[in-house]
């Protein structure tokens, strides 16, 4: 297991958002987990980076209790995650050159020679080569997410976060993202979490899904058990989504 999930619950005031939730996340593998608006994904996201401590249960992260560590602990081991965050989070004064170098600069002592190098490197490793003197403003949603990805790999991440990657982009867009997932995985074998709503996006590139609802984890699976599981959640989910099993003959 790369990450660990262990009987977490996680409380504000007297609302229990988090019931008890168990979730093993293979090393090198795509694991998305699914769910609705006020599932608890967000909730669930900021447990397993630790921004948030849980109420009870633990996080293990290559065998370490993140719940249980200190700031100094902590910051050592976020350096393990990459975040690309909805919508991408660019910073709209910088142009993509100075994106992507932001880690390094912030993080490291690294040479400009250094940067300009591995920035360079990853712009074209995400299909943006040319691409450093461009204004967020001057990107396609699709090209802002390729800029999101390559910053969020710069400091070499073990562990690469996706927070509904998908969300505000059209389909075709949206399939291109999921490529984008996979292809990071493939060439970086890094380990994937992709929490979102979009089944379509789930059964393109996961491994495993795990359905999110009200707190807790009610399915872990392949996509191809997701399409067999009975639970009246699970189906709904599914069948709404229009998702068949079609869809994982493109994966």
């Amino acid at each position: 297991m790369h990450l660990d999930v262990q009987d977490l619950h996680k409380s504000y005031g007297a609302q229990e958002v988090l019931r008890g939730i168990d979730l093993k996340i293979v090393r090198d593998r795509t694991n998305v987990v699914i769910g609705g608006s006020g599932a608890g994904k967000t909730v669930l996201l900021r447990q397993l980076i630790g921004l948030e401590r849980p109420t009870s249960g633990r996080v293990l992260v290559d065998g370490e209790n993140i719940s249980a560590m200190n700031d100094v602990e902590l910051n050592r081991v976020r350096r393990k995650f990459g975040m690309v965050f909805q919508g991408a989070a660019l910073f709209d004064s910088m142009t993509v050159y100075e994106n992507v170098a932001f880690p390094l600069r912030e993080h490291t002592k690294h040479s400009e020679a250094e940067i300009r190098e591995r920035v360079r490197q990853r712009l074209d490793d995400v299909g943006l080569a040319g691409a450093e003197a461009k204004m967020p403003s001057e990107l396609s949603g699709g090209m802002r997410k390729r800029v999101g990805v390559a910053r969020a790999l710069m400091l070499e991440p073990r562990i690469l976060i996706y927070d509904e990657p998908t969300t505000g982009l059209d389909p075709v867009l949206s399939r291109s993202v999921d490529e984008i997932i996979r292809d990071m995985r493939d060439k970086f074998h890094v380990t994937s979490i992709v929490i979102s709503h979009d089944m379509a996006t789930a059964f393109g590139v996961a491994h495993r899904i795990h359905m999110l609802y009200q707190g807790r984890i009610v399915a872990s699976g392949s996509p191809e058990e997701f399409l067999e599981n009975d639970d009246p959640v699970v189906r709904e989910f599914v069948h709404s989504s229009g998702v068949s099993h079609k869809t994982l003959e493109g994966r």
